[in-house]
């Protein structure tokens, strides 16, 4: 085994649009295991647009990331070595491990979750990480689902969006899908089984949102914030729910971030808008994670993965999620 520990390092605080500048590469020594303590190798690593947030101090909800710091990030790996008799070597688990090929814990100071043997490495990351519970807990506690309503997701190819919206259809609404290709517009309606997608890049999307949604939205769940979030409150039903989960629109503008044009329409329609940190639910993690276990098994709920190889392609990665490249979940093979 080698005895370096590639990591990749905070650099810089981004302005604007991250640069290859903003992250640094080192070679760090891996660290003895002392009792009680495991070494992890890094499988995968995930991306989430959330890391930009994290790397600009802009969320508060996280302690600060400093110049210097290992990127913060989820990732899975497996126990190359260990003295705990809780986590066997072997053993597949799931964590913050961060940007670095190995990573020492006793399970408590970095808290580790004992991943299934039945689900493959990336569908856990995915729909059993924190994008599947971010969509379980916004689209089930905040968006409050009835059979009928009718559901619109943005970023509805993206590994929370796909979920939120899959979830829609298990509690028996009408979903509609807004995603930037015709490929990933296929996907959602061919495989999934939303009931009608647009493409944002090709269609009007206020005319397709009327089309697709004539009778108005009850349940909004946003992944982007900007335009098009102001066309789904121009086109709330009575009592609709927006859920706010994410706004990748607005991740790399400078200066005055600018707001809903049309916020009042929640007003008129009497409709709620809320928005929530996945981290909250905490304590209903394990109640979340069986239910979307049951759904994957049953195959009630279907998954894809982007997944890069090579530990080095990281900052590439993370830039690539803001271009709308990738299809699902956005995983880096590193080991």
């Amino acid at each position: 085994m080698t005895t370096a520990n590639r990591q990749i390092l905070l650099n810089a605080h981004p302005k604007g649009d991250l640069k290859q500048s903003d992250f640094r590469m080192v070679d760090a020594e891996i660290p003895a295991i002392a009792n009680g303590e495991v070494l992890i190798q890094t499988l995968y690593l995930a991306l989430e647009p959330a890391m930009k947030g994290w790397m600009e101090n802009r969320a508060d909800y996280v302690s600060p990331l400093e110049i210097g710091d290992v990127m913060r990030g989820y990732g899975t790996g497996r126990i190359i070595e260990s003295r705990n008799d809780r986590l066997p070597t072997g053993t597949i688990i799931g964590g913050s491990l961060g940007w670095q090929e190995y990573v020492v814990t006793d399970g408590k100071s970095l808290p580790v979750n004992v991943l299934p043997n039945d689900i493959d490495t990336p569908a856990a990351m995915g729909v059993l990480g924190i994008t599947g519970l971010t969509a379980y807990f916004g689209m089930l506690e905040i968006g409050k689902p009835r059979a009928g309503d009718t559901v619109l997701v943005s970023g509805a190819a993206g590994a929370t969006g796909s979920i939120a919206g899959q979830l829609a259809l298990i509690e028996g609404c009408r979903v509609v899908g807004i995603a930037g290709s015709d490929e990933k517009c296929q996907w959602l309606t061919q495989d999934l089984g939303f009931d009608d997608a647009i493409n944002y890049k090709s269609e009007d999307v206020a005319a397709r949102v009327r089309e697709t949604c004539p009778q108005g939205v009850n349940i909004y769940y946003d992944n982007v914030g900007g335009e098009i979030l102001d066309i789904a409150l121009n086109n709330l039903s009575d009592n609709a729910r927006v859920v706010i989960c994410g706004g990748i629109s607005r991740y790399n503008l400078t200066g005055a971030i600018p707001g809903p044009k049309n916020y009042f329409n929640l007003v008129y329609r009497r409709s709620r808008m809320e928005g929530f940190i996945v981290s909250d639910f905490a304590k209903r993690f394990p109640e979340a994670t069986a239910v979307l276990q049951e759904h994957l098994h049953s195959g009630r709920l279907k998954h894809r993965e982007t997944i890069l190889e090579g530990f080095e392609r990281m900052p590439n990665a993370l830039m690539s999620l803001f271009s709308g490249d990738n299809i699902g979940k956005l995983l880096v093979h590193v080991s």
